[in-house]
């Protein structure tokens, strides 16, 4: 394989994931002896210069996990991740919760359970992705309130779950190692 748009799953030391990072950050990386190790598969080789003295080809086998040193504890300790509606649409796998209808992002929007002006906040527990539609015909009431359903409780993510969430391509083995960071009650899990 040699998609250089394709991410690399970068994780600290003790195999906590950190973030995506692109082909080149990830040579950058090796190059700078900051990878402790590597896992998942290679996914290509990067080749560079000939070295004037010794009249080598230079080159660098990028797997699909990096781990790099140091660590995140804070990552671990309490993250609430931010909240945007890319990440939103993705946790609700692009359904209204409402309706439960498939949507492109264009068609989806945020929409608050218990409404901003009725003291509701915009946190990942109390947002849900909604159809235009829905979001307009439940207005600023609760779902109670608008008798409408609500199919899916909101839930905040964790880190691991977010770094999914923001993964563009991600291949079998960075699936996997992910997978093996969601709490066992995850609902994405169901996903995978």
């Amino acid at each position: 394989m040699n998609n250089l748009s394709q991410q690399i799953l970068r994780t600290d030391v003790s195999g906590m994931p950190i973030d995506w990072v692109s082909y080149q950050d990830a040579v950058r990386l090796y190059f700078s002896d900051q990878v402790a190790y590597t896992c998942g598969s290679n996914i290509m080789t990067i080749r560079g210069g000939i070295n004037f003295k010794t009249n080598i080809r230079s080159k660098v086998e990028v797997n699909s996990i990096i781990a790099t040193y140091g660590n995140n504890k804070a990552i671990i300790n309490k993250y609430v991740p931010p909240l945007n509606n890319r990440t939103l649409f993705n946790r609700d796998n692009h359904l209204c919760l409402y309706c439960g209808n498939k949507f492109v992002t264009e068609k989806l929007s945020r929409d608050h359970v218990t409404p901003l002006f009725h003291g509701g906040r915009d946190l990942w527990t109390n947002v849900v992705a909604a159809c235009k539609r829905c979001n307009n015909a439940k207005a600023g009431r609760t779902p109670e309130q608008a008798n409408m359903e609500l199919l899916a409780i909101p839930f905040a993510p964790t880190h691991a779950e977010y770094i999914f969430l923001q993964g563009k391509v991600i291949l079998h083995d960075q699936m996997e190692f992910l997978k093996q960071h969601f709490p066992r009650s995850s609902p994405l899990r169901d996903r995978l």
